[in-house]
């Protein structure tokens, strides 16, 4: 039967990937997935979906057409998770495509890859609707 797998992010330069999104979604990197090209990252207890960085020489699409939303539960959580991430190495992206009082704050990592802190106590701006 077939199922989703791991979303893959391409990445320039993977050690910085793998700082950033360890510390960001609170990941380790897994020691036995791990080549020049790849690093699996997961939850230390083995829960939860894992992340996968692949070496891209590709650029970073300013407006991708896939991308990783992150929620959180209140507004309050969003503005602080949205700093902290700034502190890691994130930054703000000055999104052309805001609905009005979006529920989402876009973000770009250091790779420049575009993801969403999404408030999931706002009602839904642009489709983000948790599904589980």
């Amino acid at each position: 039967m077939l199922r989703l797998g791991i979303p893959v992010i391409g990445v320039t330069d993977i050690p910085r990937a793998v700082a950033f999104w360890t510390e960001a979604l609170n990941l380790v990197a897994a020691e036995e997935w791990k080549t020049e090209t790849w690093r699996t990252l997961m939850y230390a207890d083995g829960s939860g979906r894992a992340l996968g960085l692949m070496r891209s020489a590709s650029p970073a699409e300013q407006h991708p057409r896939l991308h990783l939303d992150l929620f959180t539960d209140t507004a309050e959580e969003q503005q602080a998770e949205v700093q902290r991430l700034v502190g890691l190495g994130a930054r703000t992206v000055d999104w052309d495509h805001y609905p009005p009082e979006p529920d989402f704050v876009v973000l770009a990592d250091p790779d420049d890859n575009i993801f969403c802190v999404v408030d999931l106590s706002h009602a839904p701006s642009g489709g983000d609707k948790q599904t589980s």
